[in-house]
């Protein structure tokens, strides 16, 4: 059979010389090789697949058995950088990686790893990378870090099925700038001494089932740069500690049982993405809120938000998606809403809105009565439909009285060309919950 020429990078430092080997019918050869070797320092072979026969399978081109894993990794007793990103490994993490005291740096994340995850890993006393991201079915829990400086500056464990409570010792990480556990079972509050670290700028627990109140510490953390805990069952009022973070630029707290007010804080940050929808939010929308000029996203749907929306939205210039629906807004409907150029995507039906008219809906704004219209409603009217083609809108729903969707403009870019943006954006738990709600 013949084979399609695949580039495998397979990196070998040894005594300062550099080994590449290519194509991928050298590898086995290799393999072999690296039995005998013990001076290793950097070995990457990301997205490769050895099979025993040589072929092509799958979306992998290089695949590892279990004995296989253990034979490539035990002579080097000094690596500092291992990736096997993507290696089809079905293997469980051999224990013997818990001895590579000069290994820096450790990249398994989609690897097929099953089993328990060697807690002595974490604690290697020089490794400052962890990734261990979409291997669904390992396991594993976190070990008591207390008396322990370690260096690791980023570990993630996204999509894995490590589980329970995240220790409290977990603060004493103090070199951490990511912390990616998304969708990793973790139970429990989030603990307080998360706060003491404060070189973290990436922070992701969403999809888990955290319980009890976002703890004010958080706001310590002030070189955050993206905060998200989307979808667990956190509960008390949003921190007006978030003011702190004057480099936050992604928020997304949607999904969970949070109550009480948005805080003006907020205000401060240079937010770009802010998503708060299916809360128990209540309270106006406060003005303050309108100076975040750089939002291109802002979800506050699906809670129990009330007022008028607030006619300084059409500061947000940058806008695509702006999320309203399932509140308790009243009021007239904003028109000015409509000069929002960069607008893809609009939905504040199942509210208590009125005032909606004009082309291209079918409701004509001089319809309300025999009389003419006045200049303001005329005015609006032009406004509106000039507006609407203007920007082209690609899905608008607005509602008004109770719930009633008034006005559907459907083009084919959302719904098409960009289904799976838009998916990726809000996940289809929110499309879920939101029929539920319904």
């Amino acid at each position: 059979m013949r084979h399609s020429s695949v580039v495998v990078v397979l990196i070998v430092i040894e005594n300062k010389d550099i080994i590449y080997a290519s194509p991928k019918s050298v590898c086995k050869f290799f393999m072999l090789m690296l039995e005998s070797l013990n001076n290793i320092n950097v070995f990457v072979t990301t997205g490769v697949n050895i099979i025993q026969p040589l072929d092509l399978v799958g979306k992998y081109l290089l695949q590892f058995k279990e004995l296989g894993l253990t034979s490539l990794v035990r002579n080097l007793t000094r690596i500092e950088y291992l990736d096997l990103s993507g290696v089809n490994i079905f293997s469980t993490v051999p224990n013997i990686f818990a001895n590579f005291s000069t290994l820096r740096s450790l990249y398994l994340h989609d690897c097929g790893m099953h089993g328990e995850f060697p807690k002595g890993i974490f604690k290697l006393p020089n490794l400052v990378v962890l990734d261990m991201k979409y291997n669904e079915v390992l396991t594993g829990s976190w070990p008591d870090f207390q008396n322990w400086s370690s260096p690791l500056e980023d570990m993630t464990l996204a999509g894995t099925s490590f589980s329970g409570e995240l220790p409290a010792s977990m603060g004493n990480l103090g070199s951490l700038i990511t912390l990616d556990m998304w969708n990793c079972n973790i139970s429990g509050p989030i603990p307080f001494s998360l706060g003491n670290l404060t070189n973290l700028s990436y922070l992701k627990l969403s999809n888990n089932t955290s319980v009890g109140n976002i703890p004010s510490s958080i706001g310590n953390l002030i070189q955050l740069t993206f905060l998200d805990l989307y979808g667990n069952q956190l509960t008390g009022p949003i921190l007006f500690e978030l003011a702190n973070m004057t480099q936050l630029t992604i928020l997304s707290l949607g999904s969970n049982q949070l109550t009480s007010s948005i805080p003006f804080g907020l205000a401060k940050t240079p937010l770009s993405f802010l998503h708060l929808g299916f809360n128990e939010l209540t309270n106006p929308i406060l003005f303050h809120l309108t100076n975040l000029t750089q939002l291109t996203i802002l979800d506050l749907g699906y809670n129990e938000l009330t007022g008028p929306i607030p006619f300084g939205l059409r500061k947000l210039t940058r806008l695509n998606v702006l999320e309203l629906a399932g509140n308790k807004f009243h009021g007239r409907f904003p028109i000015l809403i409509f000069n929002l150029k960069s607008l893809k995507f609009l939905d504040m039906s199942d509210n208590h809105l009125s005032g909606l008219c004009g082309n291209p809906l079918s409701k004509k704004c001089w319809n309300f009565d025999s009389s003419p219209p006045s200049p303001s409603i005329s005015e609006q009217s032009q406004d509106s439909t000039g507006f609407l083609f203007d920007f082209g809108w690609k899905i608008v729903l607005v509602g008004y009285g109770f719930g009633l969707i008034i006005g559907v403009i459907i083009g084919n870019i959302v719904v098409t060309r960009k289904q799976d943006w838009f998916m990726k954006t809000y996940g289809m738990k929110q499309w879920r919950r939101r029929n539920m709600r319904r």
